[in-house]
């Protein structure tokens, strides 16, 4: 039995960051919580939005999201939006700042410490219907956060968990693919990878659902196409706009599941003194966990190749390392300063994180630790 839901609003296209007033004024929101971070307050699109909103309301603003957000920033954003009376969450920026909203939202509206409401703390049930509203506004094209029913939070026991639950989607999701103009091209490339790794390992995950496995199949084809362009002409608008799309469908389709690549990136983005982009550490790990899965995944290598425009038979993970080094991506994790030190421990945590059950071949400890040696 298969039970398949898709259950947010998204407003998508050029200029629909001119929805925001109207999609408040619908969920009540009139002294909502901006949260956001410095570059994109330092690109000009959080004073974009602000003026957006005009004087319907008086927003209130946390922009000290880091690039991992952390329990100790979500309680920092909750102590904000108690004490000024805030009604909802808009937040603005990449997929950390809208996990940091959501988690903002739970934790707003839902007793303390954030930890219990982890998935392998068993707190997906102690997550109820009495959340804040979230609006979600991405000005990057790849987490997909503003589509998705979870958020990862690096909490003060130093782990990286997620917490998933239908309540966690935001009641909006606004994607105007012109915030995206100014993304700088690395920044372009990695979250445009994160984007491509979601597509793949959602159509390759154990959970049957073949709405998402179409979804994701699209996301794909799009994303492939386009990520090049979208990279090296910033202002390519068909790029941008396919790209936007491709990280929106790759989130939708995760709701069936992920796998290796991101049990393995989750601790990975938890190594606090590197702080490492969680879209190019997916770009870095997805050759080897593609390799890893190929002998239990051989009737999906067809439809997974032409959706990334390959010759049948050649092989898909040598296709995303080139695509790598095309987009000038780090050449493995010893390029990103992790160490060989920390690769025991990262392979004994990805066993116990959320997307490891989902993967389609079931690895252990071992099998971990051979994908990071892969990947160094």
């Amino acid at each position: 039995m298969a039970t398949i839901s898709y259950l947010t609003t998204v407003q998508f296209d050029f200029g629909a960051l001119g929805l925001v007033q109207t999609e408040m004024k619908k969920l009540n929101i009139w002294k909502p919580l901006i949260v956001t971070d410095k570059g994109v307050e330092a690109a000009g699109l959080l004073a974009r939005l602000v003026a957006v909103i005009g004087g319907a309301s008086k927003p209130l603003i946390f922009d000290q999201t880091p690039p991992n957000p952390t329990e100790d920033a979500v309680l920092a954003a909750t102590d904000v939006f108690r004490k000024n009376g805030c009604d909802g969450i808009i937040a603005i920026g990449g997929g950390s700042s809208i996990d940091l909203g959501k988690a903002t939202a739970l934790l707003a509206t839902h007793p303390p410490p954030l930890q219990q409401y982890a998935v392998v703390e068993g707190g997906m049930g102690k997550i109820t219907a009495a959340i804040a509203p979230v609006i979600a506004i991405p000005t990057t094209a790849g987490t997909g956060s503003e589509v998705g029913r979870g958020c990862l939070i690096v909490m003060n026991s130093g782990l990286k968990l997620g917490l998933l639950s239908p309540h966690l989607l935001p009641k909006v999701a606004i994607c105007d693919p012109e915030l995206t103009l100014g993304l700088p091209p690395g920044l372009t490339a990695a979250t445009g990878l994160d984007a491509i790794a979601h597509c793949i390992e959602t159509y390759l995950a154990s959970a049957i659902n073949p709405p998402a496995d179409a979804i994701a199949l699209d996301g794909l084809r799009r994303a492939v196409r386009h990520i090049e362009r979208a990279t090296f002409d910033g202002s390519d608008r068909e790029a941008r706009w396919n790209m936007m799309m491709a990280a929106t469908e790759g989130a939708m389709a995760f709701q069936k599941g992920l796998g290796a690549v991101h049990a393995l990136s989750h601790p990975l983005g938890a190594i606090h003194d590197l702080q490492l982009h969680h879209g190019t550490l997916n770009a870095v790990l997805l050759p080897a966990v593609l390799r890893f899965n190929a002998p239990v995944v051989g009737e999906k290598l067809p439809a997974l190749n032409e959706a990334m425009g390959l010759a049948p038979g050649v092989d898909a993970a040598d296709a995303i390392g080139a695509l790598n080094r095309r987009l000038v991506l780090p050449a493995g994790l010893g390029a990103m300063g992790v160490t060989r030190d920390m690769l025991a421990e990262i392979a004994q945590l990805a066993t116990k994180d959320h997307c490891h059950a989902t993967n389609p071949r079931k690895a252990t400890e071992e099998d971990y630790l051979s994908m990071l040696d892969a990947s160094f």
